[in-house]
């Protein structure tokens, strides 16, 4: 590959548009652009700081170079400070962190003042520990003029004990993450009482993360914390910084559970961006079923990062795996040998798992232009301090529109020109959206979905909170309308036992201890190293068959292990180091029944239901694939018993008529609900802010409960995430997209980038594309123009 030197004069950018022209020529390489967005630069406006806003907090914000607020800065401000609870939903490097900080700096300076008591409070709760500790080094640098009057500290479990006593005592700005409060501050609250009758403020970063059972979870520590506070005469205003996302004052409201005001209009300024969709090239390797397969989006990438570096533009890659990360970046050193000596040091990994330390210079390093070029996983996605980019590549979708304008805002942050590069994998959402620009540039971010009311997630919940303080009538409402419902089964089973007005936990053990807000429940699977005992971290018991069984290959800070047994019993796997040139997939077989329908609704004879499901799934082989290129190396069968899961599930039916209208014979109607079932999975993380490992399918030609041929996809999650509900609430929109994935496909007969699935346990056979592309076009034939309301 010819690698372009563009001239390059001290300070001066290449424009983006430069860039990626360069990037387009030599052979082939301008037929990999399937299309170009222009997005124009944006001009700033400035407002004033509200009156309220102490003259101290203004003068250290000028002294860090920030004269004047931008207008949505001004605005969050201003609701903190009347005592509403607000989210501000603007984009990457808009100034969030100021818009509540702000506030929160001069509420507690007027505190301070105070004669009597520690002053005024606010808890900072973050999804990471990295993103809580670069807040504390920010916070540190803006607070130091302010004196005594703001004592910020971390609280997390790389705390110190001796330190802990005092940032209970006397701390008035904690800095956290929904774990530390869930199983530390909540059940240790009289320790805390202090602080928490004097909290004024919650700030919630990077909110838009918390989604899903993780996020369901997290709504529910905040419902314990809110009633932990009212104990204690305090009813703090929460702050929510979140990526733009659809309806922010919905999704902040759902996760507190008080009324949220939205800030949506990002009133800084901006500079213009060049988004390209680039589709690697078909191979001459064949995958399953003789399928043609695509050139990997790892390495694509590297030969982009590669190139740009050459060009001397400082670039982020973004990769999902830690192991992506260190290919690309190893693949790109190596390439960038041949072009000059010096070039290899100037590109590295950046992951999760590094030290404090070595981000804080790998950050350094690109801000001054040392390194030229990053291949980072989403460690760095979460608001780490990386500014003065030229360009962004995102190999392969990053799973939803939020993140991939929170990665691609990584470039231009300082106002110029940026350019961002979305490469995709060789999968059906990937090869619908490079296809489907408008899918991506005229659609807005997704709702996060999260459903508090899950009865998994909800139940741990009332017992840690009884344990907190005794459960009574009056806190029924706080924790949603199952509540009521569960506290009988939780007497049942000898959890909480009621004693005249209310229910207390009764159990020696930590109520907290119950559920993994993490996790999905179950004991965590050990992952230890056989030579050593020494324990590499956990895996959620659900996720332990596809992850961990014997011969998986287990990623774990940058370094891969093989591994050598699965011990279900005692729930550890046990891994050695290695390198093997491949990666491995588990695929399984999954049998569903319903046991209720929620909702039913008819499209013309076809019938589109949601409820109720046991999903009873094994894990019967996997599949070893070469690192670099994809290709298939051979499939290995598992022995692993099943298991079943009770969750919510989306499906359809389709009648005898509708197969002959859409000329679907018998012989071909298993591969065209296989079919479709696959793309539908595939391209659902469109509509729900979802993995597609985090959704199921299944296909049948004749189910016993319906007696039609039905489709399922379910929530891979015990009772269920929300993912089922909101494919339900846009399946017309979601399955046009799917047939419209499905046809646009180059392939003859179905592919990686279509129709076949990764983790299919039947080898991805039967598979029809055509009749596929037929039966859902009879099927949408009949949808309602307008979608299912949501409840």
């Amino acid at each position: 590959m010819a690698h372009n030197q563009l001239p390059r004069q001290a300070g001066i950018r290449p424009s983006p548009r430069a860039v990626l022209h360069r990037l387009g020529t030599g052979a082939g390489r301008g037929a990999r652009i399937t299309h170009t967005e222009h997005l124009p630069p944006r001009l700033g406006s400035h407002a004033d700081w509200p009156s309220p806003i102490r003259p101290e907090v203004i003068d250290a914000i000028r002294a860090a170079g920030i004269e004047r607020p931008w207008a949505h800065q001004a605005r969050t401000a201003a609701h903190a400070l009347r005592g509403e609870s607000v989210v501000v939903a603007t984009g990457t490097a808009s100034g969030k962190s100021l818009a509540y900080l702000a506030p929160v700096l001069s509420t507690l300076l007027d505190g301070s003042e105070e004669p009597s008591g520690r002053g005024t409070t606010a808890l900072y709760l973050s999804p990471t520990k990295a993103l809580a500790a670069d807040q504390r080094r920010a916070l540190a640098d803006l607070t130091t003029p302010l004196g005594t009057g703001v004592r910020a500290a971390v609280y997390d479990g790389d705390t110190p004990v001796e330190e802990r006593e005092w940032v209970r005592q006397y701390a008035n700005y904690v800095l956290t993450n929904p774990d530390m409060l869930h199983r530390g501050i909540l059940p240790g609250h009289p320790r805390w009482s202090s602080f928490l009758r004097a909290l004024r403020y919650v700030v919630i970063d990077e909110c838009h993360t918390y989604r899903g059972v993780f996020g369901s979870h997290v709504a529910q520590v905040l419902r314990r914390l809110r009633r932990v506070c009212a104990r204690y005469g305090s009813s703090p205003v929460f702050l929510l910084a979140s990526a733009t996302s659809a309806d922010p004052a919905v999704a902040a409201a759902r996760l507190t559970g008080v009324p949220v005001t939205a800030i949506t209009e990002d009133s800084s300024p901006r500079g213009e961006v060049v988004f390209a969709l680039w589709e690697p090239p078909l191979t001459e390797l064949h995958g399953e079923q003789g399928a043609p397969v695509r050139r990997t989006a790892t390495a694509e990438s590297a030969d982009l990062l590669t190139d740009l570096a050459v060009q001397g533009v400082r670039t982020v890659t973004f990769v999902r795996s830690r192991r992506g990360a260190e290919l690309i970046a190893l693949i790109a050193q190596e390439r960038l040998a041949e072009v000059d000596r010096s070039l290899p040091d100037r590109v590295a990994a950046y992951r999760g798992g590094y030290l404090p330390e070595e981000r804080r210079a790998l950050e350094r390093a690109l801000h001054s232009g040392d390194l030229l070029g990053l291949a980072a996983t989403t460690a760095l996605e979460l608001g780490m301090d990386i500014a003065g980019l030229d360009a962004v590549v995102l190999a392969g979708y990053p799973g939803t529109r939020a993140s991939l304008w929170q990665q691609a805002g990584r470039a231009g942050r300082t106002g110029q020109g940026a350019l961002a590069i979305l490469v995709a994998r060789d999968d059906p959402l990937d090869t619908y959206l490079v296809h489907h620009p408008d899918a991506l540039f005229r659609q807005p971010v997704e709702s996060t979905v999260l459903d508090p009311d899950n009865p998994y997630v909800l139940a741990p919940h009332l017992c840690a909170a009884a344990a907190e303080l005794p459960l009574t009538e009056a806190d029924l409402g706080l924790f949603g309308p199952a509540t009521e419902e569960l506290l009988p089964q939780l007497e049942q089973r000898k959890l909480l036992r009621r004693r005249a007005t209310a229910w207390h936990w009764t159990r020696r053990e930590r109520a907290a201890d119950l559920t993994d807000i993490r996790g999905e429940g179950g004991s965590p699977v050990q992952v230890v190293e056989a030579g050593t005992g020494r324990l590499l971290g956990t895996v959620d018991a659900s996720a332990a068959h596809t992850t961990v069984h014997e011969g998986a290959v287990h990623l774990h800070q940058g370094r891969s292990y093989l591994v050598r047994q699965l011990d279900l019993e005692d729930s550890v796997a046990l891994v050695e180091e290695a390198s093997p040139p491949y990666s491995t997939t588990a695929r399984d077989t999954t049998a569903i029944s319903i046991l209720e329908t929620t909702t039913e609704i008819p499209w013309g004879d076809a019938r589109l239901c949601f409820g109720s499901v046991e999903v009873t799934n094994q894990v019967v082989s996997f599949l070893r694939r070469k690192l670099i290129t994809g290709e298939v190396l051979g499939e290995t069968k598992l022995d692993l018993p099943p298991r079943t899961l009770r969750t919510r599930a989306v499906w359809w039916t389709v009648t005898e008529d509708q197969l002959e209208e859409a000329r679907v014979h018998p012989q071909a109607l298993g591969g065209a609900l296989h079919a479709a079932e696959h793309a539908s999975i595939g391209i659902l993380p469109l509509f729900a802010t979802c993995d597609r490992w985090d959704i199921g399918g299944v296909s049948i030609p004749l189910h016993p409960d319906t007696l039609l041929p039905t489709v399922f996809v379910y929530d891979g999650h015990p009772g269920g995430a929300g993912f089922a509900e909101r494919a339900f609430h846009t399946a017309a929109r979601w399955l046009t997209a799917t047939r419209e994935a499905i046809a646009a496909c180059e392939c003859e007969a179905g592919c990686p980038s279509c129709i076949q699935s990764p983790k299919c346990g039947n080898g991805n056979d039967p598979l029809d594309k055509r009749a596929a592309i037929r039966l859902l076009t009879t099927l949408l034939a009949k949808a309602p123009d307008q979608p299912p309301t949501e409840g």
